[in-house]
């Protein structure tokens, strides 16, 4: 198993994927110190995720809106697995190898290089050209490359939050957080939200779920 991309890409095959993976985890969390009220946040995101998939293949019900709303559900449940298994069961020493397979999670060989914490933060190009739509670019702007990222970095979490105006904002003011391994980041917003100002900062994520410094706190106006 590839462990990077351990999460099945098929809509399918994750929600089983994610079914086996919360059984299993029910079973174990006293024994790990897994807090329940995250388990159940995972609960309802899977549960969201399954009822939109429900609808979105099915031939009567499946529209554009409806894929649209599957893929929002997914992105929201991949996300928050990738930031609660890295948060709570990478680097658990409570977690052994077997809870590892049983969980469908990398078993990684104790002899491995350990992927380094990144020192610098994401590079960011800001795209504004859709309506009700933020693109974030994110790169490694001392490689050269245009899509590259730091070696042993997963991925970029984005902080960011929305206001009625520009002001004065602290990176403890971002309440919100998105998690992508490929760029580009594509924020979606409503009508009501246009002209809003979109307050954001990046930071990359190692493969074992440690993170790098944030970079400075950008802006963008919703279009």
């Amino acid at each position: 198993m590839n462990s990077r991309n351990f999460l099945p890409t098929n809509d399918q095959a994750l929600l089983s994927w994610v079914v086996n993976f919360l059984g299993y985890l029910a079973s174990i969390l006293p024994r790990i110190g897994f807090p329940e009220s995250v388990y159940t946040e995972l609960v309802a995101l899977r549960d969201r995720y399954a009822q939109k998939l429900t609808v979105a293949d099915s031939p009567v019900t499946r529209t554009k809106a409806s894929v649209q709303e599957k893929n929002e559900a997914k992105k929201s449940l991949v996300s928050r697995l990738r930031q609660t298994i890295g948060e709570y069961l990478t680097r658990n020493h409570m977690v052994t190898d077997a809870d590892r397979d049983n969980l469908g999670l990398p078993v990684h060989k104790t002899t491995r290089t350990p992927a380094p914490v990144a020192t610098t933060h994401p590079s960011v190009e800001i795209n504004t050209s859709e309506l009700r739509r933020v693109g974030i670019h994110f790169f490694d702007g001392s490689s050269g490359q245009g899509d590259a990222k730091p070696f042993g970095q997963h991925g970029a979490e984005t902080v960011w939050a929305l206001f009625e105006h520009p002001q004065e904002v602290h990176i403890s003011d971002l309440t919100h957080s998105s998690f992508d391994t490929h760029t580009p980041l594509t924020l979606e917003f409503a009508d009501e939200d246009r002209g809003k100002t979109l307050y954001f900062a990046l930071r990359w994520e190692n493969t074992t779920g440690e993170k790098g410094p944030f970079g400075p706190i950008m802006s963008a106006i919703v279009p």
